[in-house]
């Protein structure tokens, strides 16, 4: 059985977050919010064990052997690399929750990042301070779920016109952008292609790129905003005959592009 995996944050948790400062046998204080959850959510007792990780790629193997206290004792500890093919959803701001479903699903698929897209027919409006907040806590609580050792990164929410300029660079960079829409006439067969094309430049240079998937709000992309994409260089294909939500699009594609990309 896989064990449960607790993020804790190493800026406010007192954990070391060097692998070389921690070894097999050594005992670590869990962290009040790590303990609350482990012990008060979770009911793991003395003897359990399970995974801490800060999100970035660090793996901490541990077993509980004073749940009163929080007292664990170190396993295993590992640092796990990032793909080099990495995953990004620039997501479009959605009502009902229907952005956060997606940023759920996509995090639990293993996409890398996430983009919020303030797009022109997106009805949700993106409040600095507070929906950021709110995405940190979805995207924490789905790597925590999915036992994943990396949580995606959340970027600053950008407007169409930043999408532009990530078409763009994804041009110069060698990046790919797709652009999800019902009315395109590519198919998926061509995507999945050229994706296992860019991850055997990944694997034949070494240099990370990335695979962009832009999913559009309920009322979908306008029709400028698919013109100037395509302008800039990105794909734009449409997934199937069937018309998705925008909760369902992104994790879709996602899944389709990780098999692909031989993660599944």
């Amino acid at each position: 059985m896989t064990n449960p995996l607790f993020l804790f944050d190493p800026a406010q948790d007192d954990v070391p977050v060097n692998s070389d400062e921690l070894n097999t046998g050594w005992k670590i204080t869990l962290p009040a919010s790590v303990r609350r959850h482990a012990v008060q959510a979770m009911r793991l007792t003395d003897g359990d064990e399970f995974d801490l990780s800060d999100g970035a790629g660090l793996r901490i193997a541990a077993v509980l052997t004073d749940a009163g206290s929080g007292l664990a004792e170190v396993r295993e500890v590992g640092r796990e690399p990032q793909p080099v093919t990495r995953l990004a959803l620039i997501q479009a701001l959605a009502k009902n929750g229907h952005d956060e479903q997606a940023i759920d699903v996509a995090t639990q698929i293993g996409v890398d990042q996430v983009i919020p897209w303030q797009a022109d027919r997106s009805i949700a409006k993106w409040k600095a301070g507070r929906t950021d907040r709110k995405w940190d806590q979805v995207l924490a609580a789905a790597t925590e779920q999915s036992r994943r050792a990396w949580k995606p990164e959340l970027a600053d929410c950008v407007s169409s016109k930043q999408v532009v300029a990530i078409c763009r660079r994804a041009c110069v960079h060698g990046d790919l952008v797709v652009v999800l829409h019902q009315d395109a006439t590519d198919t998926w067969d061509g995507i999945e292609q050229a994706v296992r094309e860019l991850s055997d430049r990944c694997l034949d240079d070494g240099r990370p790129r990335t695979v962009n998937v832009v999913v559009g709000p309920e009322g979908g992309i306008a029709d400028a905003e698919i013109e100037q994409f395509t302008a800039a260089g990105a794909r734009v294909c449409v997934l199937g005959t069937n018309i998705l939500r925008a909760s369902a699009a992104g994790p879709v594609a996602l899944s389709l592009l990780s098999r692909a990309l031989g993660r599944f």
